[in-house]
């Protein structure tokens, strides 16, 4: 019998975790919240990432005008079950849940530092905590590994060591890294492990203020409001990152590595493949590449459905049965009640779900 599985929901880290799970002598530059001049500030490598509306990070059980008021605290936007696994554990049961995907979320801000032993003594933390907090409810918690990607050599060893700690997953921020994407060979050294441990490497919506990640910037600087800003976003970031990794030849590297768009619908994927498609019909006597890019995505990648999804049977008709699965995005402030679409789904998701994380 296929379990139920959340393939796309997230912690709201404790304000204290990076002070007491660094190792000592980065504990002074701790990613942490203040309040100054009653303003709460999120302040990570020395630098005010974020202020004012911190309760924003998480506030899926909250009215949404007083969450973006100014006048509540990060903690107010943290429902006990986003830090507390306990408090998790009964939630899933309430939900009829067997078990979830976890990522960061105050993980997936910027680190605005140059400093990369400071930025992979962050992901270390993380990591750490995430164990702790895993092992507390056996059984529960896909962890999702967080690496620093600015620094290669560390990011494959805390690799390697968070899949012998169990890790099911590994975050990719869907940007450029330095100036490479994440295809680039210069990253060959953590798909490797990706490939030999089975797990995926899984692009999942960020949150940048500047950069490549940023899709539409010229609108974005109009303010045009949050539907447009979460409509847009999450698929503005994941096409190009999930059609890069396929257009730099990453799955004839490492054919049997598994990729995941996460937080930006499934629904977009049969466009995806077709577009490419007629593309490389035009250009394929310029390039060498083996398959058509439709291919490699119904051959590596894999696609979260969401709530509100009306076309996730057409995809998985085009791109693949096995190619889609489901995500609550629990407990961020665009996630919906998940109640009606567990009692109408399909059991093929759940199946594909155990599949791509090995669970």
């Amino acid at each position: 019998m296929s379990q139920v599985i959340d393939c796309d929901s997230h912690v709201l880290e404790p304000p204290n975790l990076w002070k007491e799970y660094l190792e000592p002598k980065y504990r002074d530059r701790a990613i942490r919240i203040e309040v100054n001049d009653g303003v709460e500030q999120l302040i990570i490598g020395e630098k005010v990432v974020l202020q004012g509306v911190l309760a924003g990070l998480g506030g899926a059980e909250m009215n949404k005008k007083e969450l973006f008021s100014g006048k509540l605290s990060y903690l107010d936007g943290c429902p006990p079950a986003s830090y507390d696994p306990h408090a998790r554990a009964k939630q899933m049961d309430e939900w009829g849940i067997d078990k979830t995907v976890i990522f960061p979320t105050i993980g997936i801000l910027p680190f605005p530092t140059d400093d990369q032993d400071l930025a992979s003594a962050y992901c270390r933390a993380y990591n750490n905590w995430i164990i702790e907090f895993s092992q507390a409810i056996p059984g529960r918690i896909l962890p999702v590994a967080m690496v620093n990607w600015h620094d290669v050599d560390e990011a494959t060893r805390e690799l390697a060591r968070c899949v012998k700690a169990g890790f099911k997953a590994l975050f990719v921020p869907p940007e450029t890294i330095g100036g490479k994407r994440p295809g680039n060979v210069h990253f060959d050294s953590i798909w490797s492990i990706c490939q030999e441990a089975n797990i995926p490497g899984c692009f999942h919506v960020i949150v940048r203020f500047e950069g490549a990640a940023i899709p539409f910037h010229h609108w974005h600087v109009t303010s045009p409001g949050m539907i447009f800003s979460f409509g847009l976003g999450g698929t503005g970031q994941l096409m190009p990152a999930m059609t890069s990794v396929i257009t730099d030849l990453l799955f004839e590297r490492f054919p049997r590595l598994k990729i995941v768009s996460v937080e930006a619908g499934c629904g977009y994927a049969p466009y995806l493949m077709d577009r490419l498609d007629s593309k490389y019909e035009v250009f394929k006597d310029l390039f060498s590449m083996p398959k058509k890019p439709s291919e490699y995505i119904r051959s590596n990648c894999y696609f979260v459905a969401e709530q509100g999804e009306r076309t996730i049977k057409d995809v998985m008709r085009l791109v693949g049965e096995d190619r889609v699965v489901w995500g609550s995005d629990y407990p961020h402030v665009d996630s919906l009640p998940i109640t009606d679409f567990l009692d109408a789904s399909d059991s093929q998701l759940w199946s594909n779900a155990q599949r791509l994380f090995s669970c």
